[in-house]
């Protein structure tokens, strides 16, 4: 079950950070012998392709570092993160790593599945991640925003890496990360209870106050 713990780490690294994961997988395949992309999924090493991602990340680690901008951001990652979960998982769970030399071919008549597990785990992990900014900027002023951006990005770095060379420690990250986010997510409940809801989110029959 390593390869599916190879695609988890490599969809919620996704969801925090879109092209952080595909960039390392790419370049460790065009560049080490640390990664072998399966068939189908070799133009992610190639070197354009690399290019593009860079930047999008360059682009997307300094957007969200910034108080406001991180949330514009937010929203146009929402359809770019699961995709680049779905991606990441499609090509992470079928890839010969340091850890996984023989991957076995879990949906051989449905190539399909490990995308969409992909994408609904990087869908998950960045609604946790927009939701929790807005409580992060109000409550530190956004001053807590570039520190909390920084973390996710350590995050992410250290699901991929998992992912490639200890997938078994990919439950452990994914624990304290539902555990944080679980956290965060109360914390934003309980201020919402008593001050009205956060400036910039959206609002729901239980965020109301008053009559």
């Amino acid at each position: 079950m390593l390869e599916l713990l190879t695609g988890i780490g490599l969809a919620t690294a996704a969801g925090l950070n879109a092209a952080l994961p595909l960039v390392v997988i790419g370049a460790l395949d065009r560049w080490t012998g640390l990664v072998d992309l399966p068939a189908g999924w070799e133009w992610l090493s190639d070197g354009w392709v690399l290019t593009i991602l860079v930047v999008l990340l360059v682009v997307d680690v300094v957007a969200d570092k910034v108080p406001g901008v991180d949330h514009i951001n937010d929203v146009l990652q929402t359809a770019i993160r699961p995709t680049a979960g779905g991606l990441a998982f499609g090509a992470g769970s079928a890839s010969q790593t340091a850890a996984v030399t023989d991957p076995a071919s879990f949906f051989t008549s449905n190539a399909w599945v490990p995308v969409v597990l992909g994408v609904v785990l990087a869908l998950t992990v960045h609604t946790g991640k927009a939701l929790a900014r807005p409580l992060v900027n109000a409550t530190t002023l956004g001053l807590g925003g570039p520190l909390v951006s920084t973390a996710e990005d350590v995050t992410s770095l250290a699901l991929t890496v998992s992912a490639v060379l200890v997938p078994l420690l990919v439950l452990v990250l994914v624990a304290l990360l539902v555990w944080a986010g679980a956290r965060m997510l109360r914390r934003r409940a309980a201020r919402s209870r008593r001050t009205g809801p956060i400036p910039g989110t959206l609002v729901g029959p239980s965020d109301r106050v008053g009559p």
